[in-house]
């Protein structure tokens, strides 16, 4: 398990009938998640990520705190289940072909990472006094990083895909092998285990095996049957009920197995990812994965010890900057040694670099076999909560952090040829963002003879787009260097058609550094930051869902029988008056928008 229970238990005071005492899961849940409500509303009106907030929420009603949750038994199972759910999902976006691509990367810089990271960490501990066994475990352990937490992160930010997020996903799963392998091993050195140690290893590793051929033949035989009957009732109840059994009985059978229930639901989803309903399960299922994983980060919150903090403050701040350094640069090392750019390489070792939730389990594992003290086991997990805790802001600045660390003679060569390839270039557009409206403006400009450049960070969209067209380069737009070199203050408009806002304020604020007199032109889904994008520095905010709706009308007004001149005045007039007419807004039981 991901999620040891702690042994000792917290009374929980609280003022009414008594129903921490009887219902004391309902207390729980009832205090966390008003807890948390308050807190993430908080946190993102400061444009915090929501994972800090719930890893706050944990640390401020646990025991060591405001002691307002009791440790109840049921708890840690339902807060794991966020942890499943979420792998799942993740399972989904990575079907098995997508996998059997990555298998280089599960298996060798998986495997890479934890060996030379586990070795450089162990060795520390013995130096610093550690048993040589509790060492290696340790050591072993603290090279695993946060599944859940780097998942989330990179799912929210819409780099799941990138070339650092598939290093992270791959590397996370040949962690939680390497997990239940480790939770085996415990045991074993401890003298408690009916196996030895080369039993044991050979077990796990068969056991996954069989795990994996049996979900890949339920999944081509009888998973496509049941799918196809349930969907035929047009009952989105029995869709939502199917898909709920089987999480939670792949992730049960894995449990049975002796193996981690996230890895299992992890192969279920990836087995189901080439299926027809792989989008209508990840709608199901996302409302449970989002509560339940924020359960699970309260959970981890509630296990750290304030009076930690105040007693070794500056140990933990070195033991945390010392784990994420070292851990960062191995894996940054490791991925440019297998032929990546630099960028990719650090953004790879910063995604990776936090300790993991794993470790809770290890520690509490190895103190009940008394293979380690309670006093080293404190401090460390004190850094490895301090580290998922940066995670998040991590991630959120790696671009920035890794445009900072990976300058070198390659990539400089690499801004001077797109320089060199746009010198000719004046009165062009620039164009951030090549997705699909990216490349449908990039259509119209061409058709009309303007030249255009197009930045995008996307590796397959580039390796495709630069098939036929010489005008589309790989970078992250967000680079002020980077759209200087596309000759942005030759200019004559930019486009930015990211679909993310965030991004979108941060390329203005790069894009206004490199020429103030340029015209912009963003596109946005609706008009929640209109204000903050003009303010940024955009000359036009085109909202898809108000424009759109716009469009809508006209035809219909046309369909009426409108005269066509009439109904593009008030069109125009709408859109002269920033969309105003279109704000007001009732939202209804059956409305679906976002």
């Amino acid at each position: 398990m991901l999620f040891q229970r702690r042994l000792v238990h917290f009374p929980l005071y609280a003022v009414g009938c008594g129903l921490e005492t009887e219902f004391p899961l309902f207390a729980n849940l009832l205090i966390i998640l008003a807890s948390s409500l308050v807190v993430i509303a908080l946190f993102r009106r400061l444009r915090l990520p929501p994972v800090l907030g719930y890893l706050c929420v944990g640390l401020a009603v646990g025991p060591t705190a405001l002691d307002w949750v009791n440790d109840s038994e049921e708890l840690p199972d339902l807060a794991e289940l966020g942890v499943v759910f979420l792998l799942f999902s993740l399972g989904l976006e990575f079907s098995l072909s997508k996998m059997l691509e990555l298998r280089r990367v599960v298996f060798g810089l998986g495997s890479l990472q934890v060996l030379c990271s586990g070795a450089i960490l162990a060795g520390l501990l013995a130096l610093c006094g550690a048993p040589v066994i509790a060492a290696l475990l340790l050591g072993a352990g603290l090279a695993l990083s946060s599944t859940a937490i780097v998942s989330k992160e990179l799912t929210s930010l819409g780099e799941i895909f990138s070339s650092h997020g598939q290093n992270a996903i791959g590397v996370l799963l040949f962690q939680d092998v390497v997990a239940v392998l480790l939770l085996t091993l415990v045991p074993v050195f401890a003298g408690s285990s009916e196996h030895p140690w080369y039993w044991a290893l050979p077990l796990t590793l068969g056991k996954t095996l069989v795990l994996f051929g049996g979900l890949l033949l339920t999944s081509r035989l009888l998973l496509p049957r049941l799918f196809h009957e349930v969907a035929a009732s047009r009952s989105a109840e029995l869709f939502v009920l199917l898909a709920l059994v089987i999480v939670l009985l792949t992730a049960w059978l894995t449990h049975l197995l002796g193996l981690s229930p996230a890895l299992g639901a992890f192969l279920a989803g990836m087995l189901l990812g080439e299926s027809h309903y792989r989008h209508q399960i990840e709608a199901d299922i996302r409302p449970f994965r989002d509560i339940l994983l924020g359960l699970f980060f309260v959970s981890i919150g509630m296990l750290i010890d304030l009076q930690l903090f105040l007693d070794d403050g500056l140990l933990i701040l070195g033991l945390t900057l010392g784990l994420m350094l070292i851990k960062g640069c191995v894996v940054a090392a490791l991925v440019k040694w297998r032929g990546s750019d630099g960028e990719t390489a650090w953004r790879s070792g910063l995604a990776l670099a936090q300790g993991g939730e794993f470790c809770f389990a290890l520690m509490a594992l190895m103190q009940q076999n008394r293979l380690m003290p309670a006093d080293i086991s404190g401090l460390l997990l004190a850094a490895t909560f301090c580290s998922m805790l940066l995670t998040p802001l991590l991630l959120r600045a790696a671009p920035r952090i890794a445009a900072r660390l990976h300058r070198k003679p390659n990539e400089e060569a690499q801004l001077d040829q797109i320089s060199a390839l746009n010198a000719g270039l004046s009165g062009h557009v620039v164009i951030c963002g090549y997705g699909r409206v990216g490349q449908s403006i990039g259509r119209f400009l061409r058709r009309e003879g303007q030249a255009f450049v197009a930045l995008d960070d996307d590796p397959v969209i580039i390796q495709e787009a630069t098939v036929g067209e010489n005008c589309v380069h790989y970078g992250d737009s967000r680079r002020g260097d980077l759209l200087a070199a596309v000759g942005l203050s030759r200019a004559r408009l930019l486009v930015i058609a990211v679909d993310k806002t965030d991004i979108a304020i941060t390329v203005l604020k790069a894009a206004r550094q490199v020429n103030h007199q340029v015209p912009i032109l963003v596109r946005t889904r609706d008009d929640s930051q209109l204000a903050e994008l003009q303010a940024a520095g955009a000359s036009e905010v085109v909202p898809e869902l108000l424009e759109s709706s716009l469009m809508l009308a006209s035809h219909a007004l046309i369909m009426l029988g409108l005269p066509e001149q009439r109904v593009r005045h008030h069109v125009d007039q709408v859109r002269h008056d920033r969309y105003r007419l279109l704000h007001g807004f009732y939202p209804g039981n059956q409305d679906k928008e976002p």
